[in-house]
């Protein structure tokens, strides 16, 4: 079970950790990424919420960018999203939520880097400035379409990848969580994906991720 605590970064790397830390703003598509991860492969944790502007120098004592999410584990202190995930991947390797072969692999970073660049960056900067409401109208309709498009896949196969949940579906998810927050709505043509949205919100591991603010965002 996950322990929620306020931040304190006094002690932080006062001793060696037995359990792994996250950094976690409390409404940050980034971070609920993270949480997606520990809770799939059910990594021992503690989760540490930081709200925007909580001190960002403390924060900086462990992270040069003074941002979230940030993972601590022992004396490793690890900052950038794509790093994180592929690290608990390869440091607990089941269940694995990377293809096991290089080309699918490829296409996996891919997918994610896309979906990172186009979409969960902007939307983490209107989180961070407290607009995920009052989104520009350029990236509502960038998601509308771009989910559209990607909607047929979800009519063919389980997953994103194909038939296994890998780092991509929790990389989308907390995007598709945050749909009404944006004021996104799928016609018909979306219908595939807001099923398969709806498949990825049941599962335990996506219900447990959730702060308390961002469940209250539907």
């Amino acid at each position: 079970m996950a322990i929620t605590r306020s931040v304190d970064l006094d002690h932080l790397f006062e001793a060696r950790h037995p359990v792994m830390t996250l950094l976690s703003g409390p409404v940050c598509v980034f971070s609920h990424y993270c949480r997606i991860i520990l809770l799939e492969k059910d990594i021992e944790r503690s989760i540490e919420y930081v709200a925007p502007g909580d001190d960002p120098a403390r924060l900086g004592e462990v992270n040069p960018y003074g941002e979230t999410p940030t993972l601590l584990d022992r004396d490793l202190a690890l900052y950038d999203t794509a790093v994180i995930a592929e690290y608990l991947d390869e440091r607990f390797p089941h269940p694995p939520l990377m293809p096991v072969d290089p080309i699918n692999r490829a296409k996996a970073r891919l997918m994610i880097s896309r979906l990172s660049r186009d979409w969960l960056a902007p939307v983490n900067e209107l989180e961070h400035s407290g607009r995920l409401r009052r989104p520009p109208a350029a990236l509502k309709r960038s998601i509308r379409d771009g989910l559209t498009v990607l909607s047929p896949l979800l009519a063919r196969q389980a997953f994103f990848m194909g038939a296994e949940y890998s780092l991509a579906d929790a990389t989308i998810t907390p995007l598709l969580w945050r749909l009404p927050a944006l004021g996104v709505e799928l016609a018909k043509p979306g219908e595939p994906l807001l099923k398969y949205a709806e498949r990825m919100f049941n599962r335990p591991s996506f219900t447990a991720s959730l702060s308390p603010k961002e469940a209250a965002l539907r």
